[in-house]
């Protein structure tokens, strides 16, 4: 038992403790930036867009909902602050979380109700909540509060869905775009 093994075991750890939506308090503070970590995330959230792929057909909401924009402008993006970069994303996170719960609390209500979409559903909410977690421990949390002599920022850019596959789709490209660029960018610099 050699020293390499310790940040795999403490990896794996923090892998079984994430899906249980726990607060990752031990963790590594680099742990999101462990490609791993993000990928194993964005499965999951392209797993349940391809279970309701069916978009036309398949289940659908019974009202609206709110959703951030995932469309990225890579040059403005590159040309953004980091901390500008991690208000968009804890925004876009937040929003997302809301949607979320929202389509499962109109799901529970529902008459299309599968336990498969459920599944999806609770995954994904467990999924949100940890890499909230893992957001925190990266201070993203902490650029929102900003000095009140600063100027607020822009609103979030947000669109609707009608489709449980339109949502996770939304999902799916959140977590492949902005918080994907967002995490990469602060390992990259060693910011945080």
């Amino acid at each position: 038992m050699g020293v390499p093994e310790r940040p795999t075991r403490l990896l794996l750890l923090s892998l079984l403790l994430i899906p249980l939506g726990l607060p990752v308090l031990c963790a590594p503070p680099r742990l999101i930036c462990d490609s791993r970590v993000l990928e194993r995330y964005i499965l999951e959230a392209k797993e349940a867009e391809n279970v309701t792929m069916g978009c036309a057909e398949g289940p659908r909401l019974s009202e609206n909902i709110t959703v951030p924009d995932t469309k990225v402008n890579f040059y403005a993006w590159k040309r953004m602050e980091v901390e500008e970069q991690a208000i968009e994303v804890w925004q876009g996170l937040s929003l997302l979380s809301e949607a979320i719960l929202q389509a499962q609390a109109l799901l529970a209500n529902s008459s299309q109700s599968s336990e498969t979409l459920q599944l999806h559903i609770d995954k994904a909410i467990s999924g949100l909540r940890s890499l909230t977690s893992l957001l925190r421990v990266l201070g993203a949390q902490k650029e929102l509060m900003s000095p009140p002599d600063t100027t607020p920022p822009a609103p979030l850019r947000t669109l609707t869905v009608d489709t449980f596959c339109k949502l996770f789709r939304v999902y799916t490209n959140f977590l492949r775009g902005k918080l994907k660029l967002y995490t990469g960018e602060v390992c990259r610099r060693g910011d945080r």
